[in-house]
């Protein structure tokens, strides 16, 4: 029985005194209240009533949205705007001591810049500039979180809302620069076609002209061909002479012809 009651002892002094910490994760450590150490990723053994697990921080790099936050812009126009924080712890122990709750307190150093930034814009300037507000939120928060063993890689505006009146001034705004764009269009489209039009019927009139040229030079060309040929055929015949202008020398008396063989 008493084997039994120290196995259930040691059992249990041995659970109180073992502590896994996982990957990714980091604990610190106190002993008798005072900061000890941080353990890292792995079993360790803590003497029970001298040291205690005070926290356990997550290493990993975390995405934390934050809910849309009213900022009134240098032109007197409230937007809401909402942000997105990612950030890493890199020191266990400062985050743990040099800052309650560092969530919140990212948080309320996010909003606390974003209103210094946007309220020197105005509100066309902020819709326009969200890289530069980007880059502005991310220094701050760089530099206020580097005491709390935090790095800030990356801070986004989720969505910049300006108030409901602007939002319908500016659809009625984008709308008409889109008539006028389509107005603009559709003008440049006709004078195209006209110009193309009546490039087509000049080059027509052009085809036209050098056609009835060559058919009149075809036509002159025949006509000359028949009036050479005619020509040709009018030229007159040149006729023998008549026979009682011919002449004959006198006719020997032995001569055929003059016995009638020849005539």
């Amino acid at each position: 029985m008493w084997v039994g009651v120290l196995v259930a002892g040691c059992a249990g002094l041995l659970a109180l005194t073992l502590r896994r910490v996982s990957e990714a994760e980091a604990a610190v450590v106190e002993r008798l209240g005072r900061f000890s150490r941080v353990l890292r990723p792995g079993l360790h053994v803590l003497p029970p009533l001298l040291d205690r697990i005070r926290d356990r921080v997550d290493l990993r790099e975390q995405v934390v949205p934050f809910p849309p936050q009213p900022v009134i812009t240098r032109d007197n126009l409230v937007v809401s705007i909402d942000t997105v924080v990612c950030f890493q712890v890199t020191d266990a122990r400062a985050a743990s001591y040099e800052v309650a709750d560092h969530v919140q307190a990212i948080e309320q150093l996010t909003l606390t810049s974003l209103r210094n930034t946007v309220g020197g814009m105005d509100l066309e300037r902020a819709l326009a500039s969200r890289e530069q507000i980007n880059a502005a939120l991310r220094a701050a928060l760089d530099e206020a979180t580097v005491r709390w063993g935090i790095r800030v890689h990356r801070v986004e505006l989720n969505a910049v809302e300006p108030p409901t009146s602007i939002q319908d001034a500016m659809e009625k705004q984008m709308r008409a620069d889109r008539d006028k764009r389509a107005a603009v269009l559709t003008a440049e489209g006709i004078r195209q076609s006209r110009i193309l039009q009546a490039e087509g019927e000049k080059q027509a009139a052009l085809l036209h002209a050098e056609a009835e040229l060559e058919i009149e030079r075809r036509r002159r060309a025949a006509e000359a061909e028949d009036a050479a040929s005619q020509a040709r055929r009018a030229v007159p015949r040149q006729t023998p002479p008549p026979a009682e202008r011919i002449r004959h020398p006198p006719l020997r008396p032995d001569d055929p012809r003059r016995l009638g063989r020849y005539r």
